[in-house]
């Protein structure tokens, strides 16, 4: 019958509809061009420690319980097989091939074995519990093939296979003609595979003094690093594991696969992270103590901290050997450093030592891609918006000054409330305060480290001016800043006590004279 005839135009439709149902449903297959992070991972660790008829390993079970535990960390599924009956075995790895070829082109699979293994005939054999071999030719009917494996790896078409072995600990069947070959055969890679065996084909691999062999502890261990890719991560495990067994084993791999591989994808940094990396870098190259002191107050826990401190640590005793040199070893010429240009680090000293947004804005205008670009931006917007977080004033170190005799008489309150003077006691507060000039003031040394954990022989009787390079005229813009009504740097708490500020806003007030 002819679906054209008007009496079967309705089924003509009904069928064309059901069609289009039938290919909405359909799953769509996501293209080979899709390199998600969120592909599925899929896992089958074996670990036989228990024979019945052959020597006991103590090992290969805690191996597989940790090697376990750390690929679950990092997005596998995994299947954990111990103590496995050659069934169980067989079992294991037709429903881990099975799985594998149902999950798809993009999932990755890894095959973890501990336990005996033995080669015969250029062929490797993993060892189920229940195996007895009388004689060489019943081993390809008790053992399993490690080739079956990596068939049904092979079959599954995925991108990625890992096969790994950390067996061959020592040969039970030595005894036994034409089973006396020590260690495992090495094998041939199917495309896509990735293949790593605990020590060199031929040779023995030890069970381990610990918990855990040498091998499968090194390995678990570095699973979880992120943004390294296999190859280098094996290499890693390689140099580990010569180191703990004095050169004894040799990890051995080989790979013939068509993708990158990482256990744990390395994590993009945020764009915070990226423009605080650009401030410590452009801190570091400038080699001033003072840059990375007020570095570490202002972003005080960061990946870049030791960092920070062992520069500081470095760096400082070099400032106080200049400071204290003698004037003609101060006329010897000094290298001219290449990298920044000596004008460009000329104009930042200048700016930071005027600490003026006039000065930064200059300095931008002029090295605009400058190696202290960052660091410019950072202190001028510092300066523009008032922030308190650079304030050596408003931060709790602070010179702490001996007590000097106090006067017969100090000046009257009244007077320093509408007059101070820099180089004038200031009349106001404690005798300690009232008593000292702000010039004085500024001259003591520090009663705490300015960077905790700083030594002492760092920062110990050492002045507070030559450490933020305090003068009249920079102090001027500082105490500019108490001026206004709203400001929060009165607010703060200072070893002084709120009348040093007081007198700061007052000295301001009458032009910083």
């Amino acid at each position: 019958m002819l679906l054209t005839d008007p009496l079967t135009r309705p089924l003509r439709w009904l069928l064309l509809a059901s069609l289009m149902l039938i290919m909405a449903v359909q799953p769509v297959k996501a293209s080979d061009d899709d390199d998600d992070e969120d592909d599925d991972r899929l896992a089958l660790v074996i670990g036989n420690g228990a024979y019945q008829n052959i020597t006991a390993l103590d090992n290969p079970v805690n191996d597989a319980v940790l090697m376990a535990k750390h690929l679950t960390e990092v997005g596998f599924e995994v299947t954990l097989v111990t103590d496995a009956t050659q069934v169980e075995l067989g079992r294991a790895i037709s429903a881990f091939g099975r799985k594998l070829r149902d999950e798809g082109d993009d999932t990755t699979g890894l095959f973890f074995y501990a336990g005996h293994g033995v080669q015969s005939f250029g062929s490797n054999y993993l060892l189920p519990i229940d195996v007895e071999v009388l004689d060489a030719a019943d081993l390809s009917l008790v053992g399993v093939p490690a080739d079956a494996v990596l068939r049904q790896m092979y079959s599954a078409r995925n991108r990625t296979n890992i096969f790994i072995l950390d067996a061959c600990r020592n040969n039970p069947f030595a005894e036994i003609p034409d089973l006396n070959d020590n260690g495992l055969a090495e094998m041939k890679a199917p495309r896509g595979t990735f293949l790593a065996y605990s020590t060199a084909p031929g040779e023995i691999a030890v069970d381990g003094t610990g918990s855990n062999s040498p091998f499968s502890e090194a390995l678990a261990s570095r699973l979880s690093e992120p943004g390294v890719p296999i190859e280098a991560l094996f290499k890693e495990v390689r140099r580990t594991v010569l180191q703990q067994t004095n050169g004894l084993q040799i990890p051995w791999d080989t790979s013939s696969l068509t993708a990158d591989f990482q256990f744990s994808p390395a994590v993009a940094p945020t764009p915070e992270e990226l423009q605080l990396r650009q401030l410590w870098d452009s801190v570091k190259l400038s080699q001033d103590p003072i840059q990375v002191l007020l570095f570490l107050r202002a972003n005080p826990n960061t990946i870049f901290n030791d960092e920070a401190r062992a520069l500081l640590a470095k760096l400082l005793p070099q400032s106080l050997n200049q400071e204290t040199a003698p004037a003609e070893a101060a006329a010897t010429p000094k290298p001219e450093p290449v990298d920044p240009e000596v004008a460009e680090r000329d104009m930042i000293e200048e700016a930071r030592k005027t600490g003026t947004a006039e000065a930064y804005k200059a300095y931008l205008e002029a090295y605009p891609t400058g190696a202290f670009t960052e660091l410019a931006r950072l202190e001028l917007t510092t300066i523009e918006t008032n922030a308190q977080s650079r304030d050596p004033i408003a931060e709790p170190v602070a010179p702490a000054i001996e007590p000097a005799p106090k006067p017969a008489q100090a000046p009257p309150a009244e007077k320093a409330s509408t007059e101070v003077a820099f180089n004038a006691p200031l009349g106001i507060g404690g005798p300690e305060i009232a008593a000292r000039s702000i010039a004085e003031l500024i001259t003591g040394s520090p009663m705490f480290p300015p960077v905790e954990g700083l030594p002492e022989s760092f920062w110990k009787d050492k002045t507070c001016a030559a450490c933020h390079n305090w003068a009249q005229s920079n102090l001027c813009d500082q105490a500019q800043t108490y001026l206004k009504e709203s400001t929060r740097a009165l607010d703060k708490q200072h070893p002084y006590g709120g009348a040093f500020k007081k007198a700061l806003q007052t000295w301001a007030r009458g032009g910083c004279k």
